[in-house]
């Protein structure tokens, strides 16, 4: 009897030494879904975004286009190396990280992020630091010079997306608060949407606008761009999960069913509206309900996931009109109503189909030591205000501050007319 309880006790302390290394060990089967959602993810800018936004610009600008989304996916990584990552993930204070983490100091390939390898984690989040300025590029669109671009997206990297990437992700303030936002929806969509319609309202209108057309030269490149989108997008919110788990499937799940929603719901609108639903109010519908979801896509079900992609189609479609119609702001390719209004709402939303309560509409709870909706709500709200007023005061400094290092902004009337593609790099997108 004594021989078997004492071997009962081995049995034990070997499982609970066991289960405890395992928290220390490289789990394979993260690792290699983090390394999928990573080139997924960068699949996103490139080429998805480039060619979703170059398919939308005049055939003069489309080259100006892919470059700067090209220079920009270079720039970030570069500068996410050096000392991005350490400012956003660094121990830092509830502000800001540190610099311990510069060059990538004393990360090897054995050093681990959880259970996968800190430098995949750095990577994957590379690409999301990647993507954020390149979506800014859509509000100047057609009308901004090529240094002032570079110079712009790097400060703006190191002085608004690492920042609130660590207020939210990286241990800071709203991460102590409890606020919800799985993959993005302050951190990217928010950022980056309040970022472009500062840009717009900085630099002016192009040239022409709004009463001569300037429509897509190429619808085409532009839905395969979207495509390429929305299935980029299950890296960027599965993968957010850090770990191929439920978690991981639902996030997935959901950004389909909002994407979805979305889509339909804009053509829908556009058809009543308009006599027919164009193909691309179906795509720009699409990226607004993967906007939308990109906060929420850890916390709520399919049922809210419907809702907030039809709500998407709704509220992105009537700011689109409302900017550009009645406010007369040029945000080229409607980054703000579309990324910038769809983060405000998914942030928001994620505090509302956070909670159990709500039948097929249900998600799987509040924040630790948030009780109640209006609690998750409230929490919701400050970072939404608090991500828009940082970024607003920031950009607009920086678009100052590079204005003057480069001699303006804006190339000028003659080379607007001519085309950044000849202007900016002598080549031209077409030779026919």
């Amino acid at each position: 009897m004594i021989k078997i309880l004492k071997l009962c006790v081995l049995l034990c302390a070997t499982i609970g030494f066991s289960s405890v290394a395992g928290e220390n060990e490289l789990n394979g089967a993260n690792t290699a879904w983090i390394l999928t959602s990573t080139a997924l993810v960068l699949l996103m800018t490139l080429p998805g975004l480039a060619l979703f936004y170059g398919g939308l610009v005049r055939s003069k600008n489309i080259l100006s286009i892919l470059m700067q989304c090209f220079a920009i996916a270079s720039i970030s990584s570069i500068l996410w190396l050096v000392v991005g990552y350490s400012l956003a993930f660094g121990a830092g204070n509830a502000w800001i990280g540190d610099f311990s983490k510069v060059m990538m100091a004393d990360i090897g390939k054995g050093t681990l992020s959880g259970d996968i390898p800190e430098s995949l984690f750095m990577l994957f989040q590379m690409t999301f630091a990647v993507i954020t300025p390149a979506l800014i590029i859509g509000a100047f669109a057609e009308r901004m010079k090529f240094s002032a671009v570079l110079l712009f997206s790097g400060l703006w990297l190191l002085t608004v997306y690492a920042p609130v990437t660590h207020w939210v992700w990286g241990g800071g303030w709203l991460a102590e608060m409890g606020l919800y936002d799985f993959a993005g929806g302050t951190v990217v969509h928010i950022t980056a949407g309040v970022a472009a319609i500062v840009a717009a309202m900085v630099l002016g209108p192009r040239k022409g606008f709004p009463k001569t057309p300037m429509l897509p030269h190429n619808l085409t490149m532009t839905v395969t761009g979207a495509g390429l989108l929305w299935v980029g997008w299950f890296g960027f919110n599965g993968g957010s999960a850090l770990a191929a788990n439920g978690d991981a499937a639902m996030a997935m799940l959901v950004t389909h069913i909002s994407a979805s929603a979305g889509a339909l719901t804009w053509a829908a609108i556009e058809w009543k509206k308009f006599g027919k639903a164009s193909v691309l109010g179906a795509v720009t519908g699409m990226v607004a309900g993967l906007g939308t979801i990109t906060p929420a896509s850890g916390f709520v079900g399919p049922g809210g996931a419907l809702v907030i992609g039809t709500l998407a189609g709704i509220v992105c479609f009537t700011c689109t009109v409302y900017i550009k119609q009645k406010l007369k702001i040029d945000d080229s390719l409607d980054v703000f109503p579309v990324h910038g209004v769809g983060g405000i709402l998914g942030t928001f939303l994620a505090g509302i189909f956070s909670a159990t309560s709500l039948g097929v509409f249900s998600g799987f709870g509040f924040a630790e030591g948030i009780s109640t909706m209006s609690e998750q709500v409230g929490v919701q709200l400050i970072g939404i205000i608090a991500t828009i007023v940082y970024t607003a005061v920031v950009s607009y400094i920086l678009f100052k501050v590079v204005g003057l290092m480069t001699g303006g902004l804006r190339v000028s009337e003659e080379q607007e007319t001519t085309g950044l593609d000849l202007v900016e790099h002598d080549e031209s997108g077409y030779n026919i």
